[in-house]
C-alpha cells in the first residue's frame, strides 16, 4: 500500500478539477492506497522569491502554509496533480505550488511517482501539452521520480458539470485505481 497525495489546484467553487480529484482518490482506496486529496483553494501560498536561502537551509523563508503541505509532499509515495487548463497550461496555483516545493531539491523525498489529471473547455488533443512539459520539467528535477501517466478530461467548462459525465468520472476511478 502505498501513501498517495492527491493535490487539486482549481480556486473555483463546484470546480471540475475538486470533482474529478475525488473520483481519483476513491479509484486509489479501491487498490488498497492511502490516499488524501488536498485543494489549494483557501491555502496562504505566496510566490518564490528565487532567494535559494532553501537550497542552503532546506527551508523557505517566506511564513504561510507552504510547510505544512510540504511535508506532506515529502512523505507521499506517489503524488498526483489535478489542474484545470487556462491558456493551454497548468492554473498558477498549481504552477507557484511547485515552485515553491524547492526545498525539496536535493532531500530525501519519498515520492517517485507523479501522475497528471488536467481538465479543459477545450477538448484538443494538444490542450494538455504544455501543462504535461511544465510538469515534466518539474519532475526531471527529482532524478529519483517519474511522470508515470497523465489523464485529460476534455469539454468542462462551467463548474459541476463533470458530475454529469459518468464517463468521465469512471476514466478518473480508473485512473486512480491504477497508480502505483
Amino acid at each position: 500500500m502505498s501513501k498517495v497525495l492527491i493535490i487539486t489546484s482549481s480556486l473555483r467553487v463546484g470546480s471540475n478539477s475538486g470533482i474529478i480529484a475525488e473520483q481519483v482518490r476513491l479509484g486509489a482506496i479501491s487498490a488498497n492506497h492511502d490516499a488524501e486529496v488536498i485543494s489549494l483553494k483557501g491555502k496562504d501560498i505566496k510566490f518564490c522569491i528565487g532567494c535559494l536561502s532553501c537550497q542552503k537551509t532546506g527551508k523557505c523563508v517566506i511564513k504561510d502554509d507552504i510547510p505544512a503541505l510540504m511535508e506532506k509532499v515529502k512523505l507521499a509515495d506517489t503524488l498526483v496533480f489535478v489542474t484545470p487548463i487556462y491558456y493551454y497550461e497548468m492554473s498558477g496555483q498549481l504552477k507557484t505550488f511547485l515552485d515553491r516545493m524547492n526545498p525539496l531539491y536535493g532531500s530525501d523525498y519519498n515520492f517517485r511517482n507523479v501522475y497528471l489529471v488536467t481538465t479543459a473547455a477545450d477538448d484538443a488533443d494538444y490542450t494538455p501539452t504544455r501543462a504535461i512539459n511544465g510538469l515534466g520539467g518539474w519532475v526531471e528535477c527529482f532524478e529519483e521520480s517519474t511522470l508515470v501517466d497523465t489523464l485529460f478530461l476534455e469539454a468542462n467548462n462551467n463548474p459541476n458539470e463533470v458530475r454529469n459525465k459518468p464517463d468521465q468520472l469512471k476514466k478518473a476511478f480508473e485512473f486512480g485505481a491504477k497508480l502505483k
